[in-house]
C-alpha cells in the first residue's frame, strides 16, 4: 500500500511539473524550430526557444524566456501565427521584416511588452546568417506584442495604449536597414468628455506636429447648461455640468475644436466658479484674466478682463440654449453662489 502511494504521488508530480520540448517545422524547408516549456502546469514558464537548420542539424539561434506561453493545434506548435494586437501570437515568426525578400526570424522571448504581451527578437537574414537587431526589436518589445508588416506600402505599424482611453499608433519606414518612424497618432481621451487628437508626419526633413481637441456634449453625465454663439469670432461659449457635480466652461471654434476650456486641469480647485444672482452672471478667473458671462433678458454674451483692457463678446441670442441659472437647480461642488 505504501509502494502504491509513493508510485501514485511520483506520477503526481510529473504530471503536474512536466518539462517538454515541442517541435516546429511548419514554416521553413531549410529551418526548423524547438520550444522547451520548463513547467507546462503554468500559464507562464521558463523555457527556451531555437531555431535550427535542417541540413545541418546545426542550432543557429536560442533564445532564453522567463516567462513563455504556448498555445496548441492539435497538440503541436505552430509556427507565424499573429493575431494582432491581443489574440494568439507564435513563438516563432519567419517573415521578411526589412524589405528586402529574405525572410528573417521574429523569436519570443518573453511576455514583455505592454499589458504583459509576448515580446519578441528580431533577426535579420544576412549573407553570413542571422544578425540580432536590436532596432527592429524595439518595436518588438515596446509596443503591444508583434509588429504589423504591409509588404503593399512597405511599411511597418505598431500599436500600444494606456487603460481604455489612450492608444498610440505609429508606422515605420525601413532606411539603410532600420526602421524610421514616419508617422505617429495619438488618440486621448483621458480627460472625459474631451478627445485630444495628434499626428505626426514625416515632411522629408522633419516630423511636423498637428493636432485637435474636441468635445463630446452627448457623453453620459454630460448636461449643458448654457450655449450661444458669438458670430463676430465665429466661436460657440457652453457651459456645462459634469455628473452633477462640477461646472464647466469651454470655447469651441468654427470647426468644432475646444480653443479652451476652464478648469484647465481635471482636478478641480473649488471655487472654480462664481455664480451672481442678482446680476445673473456666472465669473471665473485663468491666472490674470477674469471671465464674465452675462445673461439678461436682452443680451447674453461674455467679458474678458485682462487687467489691461476689457473684451465684450455679444452672443447671438437667436442662438442660445439653456438659462444661466439653470446652474441653481442642482448644487455643484466648484461653485459659489452670491
Amino acid at each position: 500500500m505504501k509502494l502504491l502511494a509513493t508510485t501514485l504521488l511520483v506520477l503526481l508530480f510529473n504530471f503536474t511539473f512536466a518539462q517538454v520540448t515541442f517541435k516546429v517545422n511548419n514554416f521553413s524547408k531549410d529551418y526548423y524550430g524547438k520550444i522547451f516549456i520548463a513547467d507546462t502546469s503554468e500559464v507562464f514558464s521558463k523555457g527556451w526557444v531555437a531555431i535550427y537548420d535542417t541540413k545541418s542539424q546545426k542550432q543557429i539561434i536560442k533564445v532564453t524566456a522567463e516567462e513563455l506561453a504556448l498555445s496548441l493545434h492539435d497538440g503541436k506548435a505552430l509556427a507565424n501565427i499573429k493575431q494582432l494586437p491581443y489574440g494568439e501570437q507564435s513563438s516563432i515568426m519567419y517573415e521578411d521584416y526589412n524589405f528586402d525578400g529574405i525572410k528573417d526570424f521574429a523569436i519570443e522571448d518573453g511576455q514583455n511588452s505592454c499589458y504583459h504581451g509576448p515580446s519578441f527578437k528580431i533577426y535579420l537574414a544576412t549573407k553570413n546568417g542571422f544578425k540580432f537587431s536590436p532596432e527592429f526589436t524595439a518595436l518588438a518589445q515596446n509596443y503591444c506584442g508583434m509588429f504589423q508588416v504591409d509588404y503593399k506600402t512597405k511599411k511597418i505599424s505598431v500599436m500600444t495604449k494606456s487603460g481604455c482611453c489612450w492608444h498610440q499608433f505609429s508606422e515605420f519606414i525601413v532606411e539603410n536597414n532600420k526602421p524610421k518612424v514616419v508617422k505617429i497618432v495619438e488618440e486621448d481621451q483621458m480627460e472625459y468628455p474631451y478627445n485630444n487628437y495628434s499626428e505626426e508626419n514625416w515632411d522629408g526633413k522633419k516630423m511636423v506636429l498637428t493636432s485637435k481637441r474636441t468635445i463630446n456634449l452627448d457623453e453620459d453625465g454630460i448636461k449643458t447648461i448654457l450655449s450661444f454663439t458669438v458670430d463676430k469670432k465665429q466661436k460657440r461659449v457652453v457651459l456645462f455640468n459634469i455628473n452633477d457635480r462640477t461646472l464647466n466652461y469651454a470655447l469651441i471654434d468654427k470647426n468644432d475644436e475646444v480653443e479652451f476650456s476652464y478648469p484647465i486641469n481635471t482636478v478641480y480647485q473649488n471655487p472654480d466658479f462664481t455664480l451672481d444672482k442678482k446680476n445673473n452672471t456666472v465669473t471665473f478667473k485663468n491666472k490674470d484674466v477674469v471671465y464674465t458671462i452675462y445673461d439678461n433678458n436682452d443680451s447674453i454674451g461674455i467679458t474678458i478682463n485682462t487687467g489691461e483692457k476689457t473684451y465684450n463678446w455679444i452672443g447671438n441670442s437667436t442662438t442660445k440654449k439653456g438659462k444661466l441659472t439653470d446652474i441653481t437647480t442642482t448644487q455643484l461642488d466648484n461653485v459659489v453662489v452670491n
